[in-house]
């Protein structure tokens, strides 16, 4: 089959690693033909810990993808996460020579890129740069100020920054693995694409990704982003507090989660008993379902607790007519919408991957767990349909602007956000970070 046609989305994840295949159907809609996914027993919270186990772990996710597709997967676009996310606010002011002209795209790169000079955190790094509304002259309010007239040119920026380690590990991963990564997408982002609709974003809506090992927060209002954040508890906190409190194997702690777990305890469930078996034959271990939730219930208390306060923190709470949108692999529990709308005060909903894609023969991919490899593949289209753009152009013989060939800030966001990280740092891995690495 021509490869040429399929996007393949890799979600390296704590608990899982996850390769989706797509590619459009006769109506334009996204057809998903083939996930793998294969225990991920070499990233902790998010962060590379052992490259040789995640690069197993990868090349088995992408066997079973191809298999399951039949495609031959060469390039992969790959989502990025972690606690070394960081995110702040700043505002950039450009003051115009030629005040005749309109405001051009050269002016907001030019803006843009003195965001890029900003003092960060020592092994840190910007990332990526989003710029969120402007003002013209003082006047606020400005999402497109090209094609405007003005003298000072200001704008709020959403700021992002990550370790290069962190990212320099997963590039590693990947063409260890045989693949050449395409993109590097933030994950909430991601995730953000596949499971909210324009409307959310307008009306302003918090997207909450339960993972394996963070928990990540983006909040959007106006169609913008406003604020990110990641916390550094998910799933897998759930699962050992299970282990401890029912003295069970880790795997068994899992399942209990999976397939009786509650956020809410519940008098009915008094005299629910779940049987485990023991161990080398060894008598069977009752588990109380409702001493199960009480224990899920404390800890997805404290997780929905710091996101609740981070929400509050961001100054947008009372700006969220979309409520709260929770994902992830976190997001199956039962009673877990209830959990949600009782702690932030806001309506909430379980967010399903299936906001822009075509009816799919794989029902697996409905699965809140599959939100952020669906939000890649997603953003993996936007960036190839900008590629053949400019490949048009070139043949045509048009003369595309350099700032154009870099793209802009908006569709910047849109098809992910370390390309040019990964690009612009030469020197700095010619220091020695790049052998540190190996």
């Amino acid at each position: 089959m021509e490869t040429s046609e399929y996007i393949v989305g890799l979600d390296i994840g704590t608990t899982k690693i996850c390769a989706i295949v797509a590619k459009r159907n006769e109506f334009g809609k996204i057809q998903i033909e083939g996930i793998g996914t294969s225990e991920s027993f070499g990233v902790s919270r998010g962060v590379v810990a052992n490259i040789d186990k995640t690069v197993d772990a990868i090349k088995k996710a992408v066997k079973e993808a191809e298999d399951n597709s039949g495609v031959d997967i060469k390039s992969v676009y790959v989502g990025i996460a972690g606690q070394h996310i960081k995110s702040l606010q700043h505002r950039g002011i450009l003051v115009r020579d030629n005040v005749e002209t309109e405001i051009s795209k050269e002016d907001i790169r030019k803006l843009t890129d003195d965001m890029r000079k900003l003092v960060v955190n020592p092994g840190d790094r910007i990332i990526h740069v989003l710029p969120q509304e402007f003002l013209i002259d003082s006047e606020p309010g400005i999402k497109e100020p090209v094609g405007m007239c003005g003298v000072r040119l200001e704008a709020n920026f959403h700021i992002i920054t990550g370790q290069i380690s962190a990212a320099q590990n997963i590039k590693k991963c990947v063409e260890k693995a045989g693949l050449v990564m395409e993109d590097m997408i933030l994950e909430p982002l991601a995730s953000a694409s596949a499971v909210l609709s324009l409307e959310e974003k307008d009306a302003g809506v918090a997207l909450v990704d339960i993972g394996g090992g963070t928990t990540d927060i983006a909040i959007f209002q106006d169609g913008i982003i406003r604020h990110t954040y990641v916390i550094p508890f998910g799933g897998n906190v759930i699962t050992e507090d299970i282990k401890d409190g029912c003295m069970v194997m880790k795997n068994q702690a899992e399942i209990l989660k999976c397939r009786f777990g509650s956020a809410i305890s519940d008098p009915s469930m008094e005299n629910q008993i779940v049987s485990i078996p023991g161990l080398r034959g060894g008598e069977p271990k009752e588990i109380s379902v409702r001493n199960l939730a009480n224990i899920i219930n404390a800890r997805m208390e404290e997780i929905l607790e710091l996101v609740d306060g981070e929400i509050t923190m961001s100054g947008f709470k009372n700006k969220l007519i979309g409520g709260v949108v929770v994902t992830g692999g976190g997001a199956h529990l039962a009673n877990l919408v209830q959990l949600t709308e009782y702690i932030t005060g806001l309506p909430a909903r379980i967010g399903l991957p299936i906001e822009h894609l075509a009816s799919s023969k794989i029902e697996k991919v409905k699965h809140p767990m599959f939100s952020t490899g669906v939000g890649l593949v997603l953003n993996g289209f936007e960036d190839h349909e900008l590629r053949k753009e400019r490949l048009i152009k070139e043949q045509e013989g048009i003369k595309i602007p350099e700032m154009e060939i870099q793209q802009t800030e908006t569709q910047r966001e849109r098809i992910g956000l370390v390309g040019k990280l990964l690009t612009g740092m030469k020197d700095f891995f010619a220091a020695g970070i790049d052998d540190d690495l190996k």
